[in-house]
């Protein structure tokens, strides 16, 4: 089973990035990724999530939204971490604004893969405690701190 901390890096989270807007995250989030992972093109990503937001809102309530995507170019999955300084109208499904946005990318073709991390990632975000302590990170290396202690505590 593939694990959070294999496609999350510190350097794909980021604290108290400025909001704004949906698609100005949305544009945040490609940035961000495309920094780390320069193999991937920033307008196709961008282009992916708002056409899997078109869908239906990746929002799913309590401030949280876990925006996910196909990439083609993706060989492995990818994912990133933004907590923002104020959250924003993502059309969640409680109306509420939201602050935490934890992404995921994948292959074209994995989708068994796809379903497991989206089952960890919304297990993970269910826990009060987990999204105060990922609301309350100081630095980018304490937002994925955060991330790798909350998933080992849930194996155990």
């Amino acid at each position: 089973m593939i694990r959070l901390e294999q496609i999350l890096t510190p350097s794909r989270c980021q604290v108290n990035a400025l909001g704004g807007s949906k698609k100005r995250v949305l544009e945040q989030i490609a940035a961000l990724i495309v920094s780390d992972c320069p193999q991937l093109d920033e307008d196709t990503l961008y282009e992916n999530l708002i056409a899997r937001e078109r869908l239906g809102s990746t929002g799913f309530g309590d401030g949280i939204a876990i925006p996910h995507c196909r990439m083609e170019g993706c060989s492995t999955p990818i994912s990133a971490l933004l907590q923002l300084e104020t959250a924003v109208d993502f059309d969640a499904i409680d109306g509420e604004p939201v602050d935490l946005f934890f992404v995921l990318l994948v292959p074209d073709d994995a989708t068994d893969q796809h379903l497991e991390l989206l089952r960890q990632v919304a297990q993970l975000l269910n826990q009060p405690e987990v999204c105060e302590q990922l609301r309350s990170a100081s630095s980018s290396q304490a937002l994925y701190q955060a991330v790798i202690n909350a998933q080992s505590l849930l194996e155990v």
